[in-house]
């Protein structure tokens, strides 16, 4: 097996099994004070269970075609999308709190546009995890990210949690630089096995 910075690689011609590089980023909920409104034309849509399918698809749509996909094949399938979300909402640590959709505004009386997602659940040693937080293509640039992941922040501050983390992978090089100008420090480096076929 070769070992890069980023990625590792082993197994036959067929099937390769990477190793993608990733860091755990935590942040104390305590020492930080977020104030990151949302552009004109953006809303913030709270969790509900009759938004599950919605969750999933603008989680699909933010995810289908990034890096992560391959880190996790399901965020590449709308199907996959909708079972991750589904598994996220039942699970027993699950904090609606912290789990919000942004949707832009069209007028009109048109349907908006949901353009960003970030899940939210306490694991078992009770420390707050985010879930997928993402943009979609069209949305980005403008800091719906940053105001996205501090109305999550300030849900999991409402649920009387001290300390978040969330998993990045290394290559998304922009994501990291934004965790960490927010307060976010890296406390562990992981690495995730993915089996990958070439032809």
């Amino acid at each position: 097996m070769t070992v890069g910075p980023d990625r590792a690689y082993s197994g036959t011609a067929a099937v390769k099994l990477i190793y993608f590089k990733r860091y755990r980023m935590q942040v104390d909920l305590a020492a930080q004070r977020w104030s990151a409104p949302l552009p004109a034309g953006y809303r913030f849509v709270p969790w509900e269970a009759d938004l599950l399918e919605t969750f999933a698809a603008t989680k699909y749509a933010c995810f289908q075609e990034e890096l992560d996909a391959n880190v996790f094949p399901c965020l590449g399938d709308l199907s996959g999308c909708r079972r991750l979300m589904t598994e996220i909402a039942q699970k027993s640590g699950f904090l609606p709190e912290a789990t919000w959709l942004v949707a832009w505004e069209l007028g009109n009386g048109r349907e908006p546009d949901y353009c960003g997602t970030i899940q939210g659940v306490c694991d078992r040693s009770g420390m707050g995890a985010i879930q997928n937080l993402g943009i979609t293509p069209a949305h980005r640039g403008i800091g719906l990210g940053t105001s996205l992941l501090f109305r999550s922040l300030r849900g999991f501050r409402e649920a009387g949690l001290r300390q978040v983390y969330l998993e990045v992978t290394a290559q998304n090089a922009g994501a990291v630089r934004l965790y960490r100008r927010l307060g976010f420090q890296t406390v562990k480096t992981l690495y995730k096995a993915v089996e990958m076929a070439y032809t």
